[in-house]
């Protein structure tokens, strides 16, 4: 929908100006539906996918209530996630960049409490946080409440589903009952009606049509990379299938130009497009790139806007965007103009969650791929060689070099030796050696995680009668759990929810890294029982996870966490 300027919307000075800085033409549909009913103190349900780019249509109206000569805090925003609190809380700062005397803080679990503790104390005007972390400190007397004057809660509907609706129904009680309260979820469910119907003020609701936003032409694909590992990986996938024309995106300039450099010294054509490049090499880069002398451009998002060029065959996103609407225009550069494309991604621990919320805002499945081996590398690099070999040979279009071979024969050397020395040197010219990476020697580690979907299950009638089945082969006689080893390194612990309580193997591992602070991809085994779970964590973490999860709750319950003691 075509939308006013932002300048219509009754936004303050200084915020138009922060627009305009930010170079943010026109509102989006649910910016526009949003900031002129929350600036006239209306209570308000969005409905909007991640990415539509709510987080302005609450930012906006916030800042533009806020006064910074006050030194408490005004403005509450809730958020389900660490990742997503520091996320909004950025904007917060890039959208009240004009406001001097701005200060907005974030508040979550697993990081240092003095920090956030000094920032609440000197006086900050606006708190991201998530609803754990926030409940402590209001319990604690560090956070006062009783002068926010309006409240936001930014995707309702995913809170609930993580267990926090007791934190946030005890929260919400302790706020102003003559505050302003926002509502942002994904979906209306009964959960974020119930919620509405206890907190909210006869809220207006505003609701964004979601339609899917991906081009079907494109195939879209993730692996699970490390960091380190993600160069090598890159190489191989290139290497399986080259591209005429390939783009990578990165988060950063500095990634750029890591990325290139490493490309580059691996042998590809590679080059790169971010900020701190001049319009005339700009323009060099991408004239050479149309051409197709530069095969690989690596780029960050502001530097390939306005690339039109429909030859690319495949997108790598090298790190993860942020924002769902980004991934959509990154892999939008492929599958143009009829033809295929192809769009991979490199996501690894906590990211998994990002690619979830890319796939509900996209309304699409995005596969999960095994990195290929060196071996399998090495066996596609020679089927290339032979493919061409044999294209050459058809077609005649060679050079006899008679006389070189002649001489080659006189020595005694048979055509076979010669022809399989050629075709040897080839490949070492052309190839590019790979090296062996950690995840080479390990399982993908959601397959370790997830429970097996119900789909994938044998069905009732496919089963043998309890007669006919052998004993079972996870419960030895007796009906204990079997004893499965752990990992070298690892601990195994005890958490008293399981199967019978909801408690699904992801919810636990979004739970340790929010409340426990564990390092991005350090959990191992999670094994589902009827009533309990078991964790497999760093043996030096293991005191970490349970005093930190002592008040924790899953699902809304309290639970206990132990070290695992085994059968008894």
């Amino acid at each position: 929908m075509d939308t006013p300027p932002f300048s219509e919307l009754g936004l303050p000075d200084t915020l138009l100006a922060a627009i305009e800085i930010l170079g943010y033409e026109r509102p989006s549909p649910i910016q526009f539906k949003s900031i002129p009913p929350a600036l006239e103190g209306k209570d308000l349900v969005g409905l909007s996918a991640t990415g539509s780019g709510k987080t302005a249509a609450f930012t906006l109206p916030a800042l533009a209530k806020l006064d910074v000569k006050l030194a408490y805090p005004q403005v509450l925003i809730l958020c389900p996630t660490r990742e997503l609190a520091v996320q909004v809380c950025e904007e917060v700062h890039r959208l009240g960049a004009k406001m001097i005397g701005l200060h907005a803080t974030p508040v979550y679990g697993g990081a240092p409490i003095d920090r956030q503790l000094r920032a609440l104390r000197s006086g900050a005007q606006l708190v991201v946080g998530t609803p754990g972390r926030l409940l402590d400190h209001l319990r604690r007397g560090s956070f006062d409440a009783s002068r926010i004057k309006m409240a936001i809660l930014d995707e309702a509907d995913r809170m609930l589903d993580m267990g926090f609706k007791d934190e946030m129904d005890e929260l919400l009680a302790a706020l102003p009952s003559d505050r302003q309260t926002l509502f942002f979820s994904a979906t209306m469910n009964p959960g974020v009606s119930r919620l509405i119907q206890k907190f909210g003020n006869s809220p207006q609701i505003v609701e964004i049509e979601q339609k899917a936003r991906t081009v079907s032409t494109v195939d879209q694909s993730y692996f699970e990379v490390r960091q380190r590992s993600k160069v090598e990986v890159l190489s191989r996938i290139l290497d399986m299938n080259p591209p005429r024309l390939g783009i990578i995106f990165c988060n950063t300039k500095r990634s750029v130009d890591e990325c290139t450099e490493d490309l580059v010294n691996r042998g590809y054509a590679a080059d790169r497009l971010h900020g701190d490049i001049t319009q005339q090499m700009r323009e060099r880069v991408l004239k050479r790139f149309r051409e197709g002398a530069v095969e690989i451009l690596v780029a960050t998002d502001v530097a390939a806007r306005g690339l039109d060029i429909d030859e690319i065959d495949i997108v790598f996103n090298y790190d993860l965007p942020t924002d769902p609407e980004d991934y959509v225009h990154r892999i939008g550069r492929t599958g143009r103009a009829g033809r295929s494309g192809r769009a991979v991604s490199f996501v690894y621990g906590r990211e998994i969650y990002r690619m979830q919320a890319i796939e509900r805002y996209t309304r699409s499945v995005v596969r999960r791929e095994k990195i290929p081996s060196v071996e399998q590398v090495e066996g596609r690099r020679a089927d290339l060689v032979f493919d061409d070999l044999k294209e050459r040979l058809e077609s005649g279009k060679f050079d006899a070099y008679q006389e070189n071979i002649d001489r080659l024969l006189e020595q005694g050397h048979t055509p076979t030796d010669i022809a399989g020395a050629l075709v040897t040197m080839i490949r070492e010219a052309s190839g590019r050696e790979g090296s062996p990476i950690e995840e080479d020697r390990e399982p993908m580690r959601h397959e370790r995680r997830e429970a097996p979907r119900r789909d994938d299950r044998p069905q009732r009638d496919d089963r043998p009668q309890r007669e006919d089945r052998g004993p079972r082969p996870d419960r030895p006689p007796g009906g204990q759990r079997e004893l499965i080893p752990t990992d070298q390194g690892m601990t195994r612990l005890f958490l008293s929810l399981g199967k019978t309580h909801g408690v699904m193997a992801k919810e636990i591992v979004g739970m340790l890294y929010r409340e426990a602070g564990l390092p991005d991809g350090c959990l191992g085994r999670i094994t589902l029982f009827p009533k309990h779970s078991l964790v497999d964590v760093p043996e030096q973490f293991v005191g970490q996870v349970i005093d930190r999860t002592k008040t924790a709750r899953l699902r809304g319950r309290p639970f206990r966490m132990d070290v695992d003691r085994g059968p008894q």
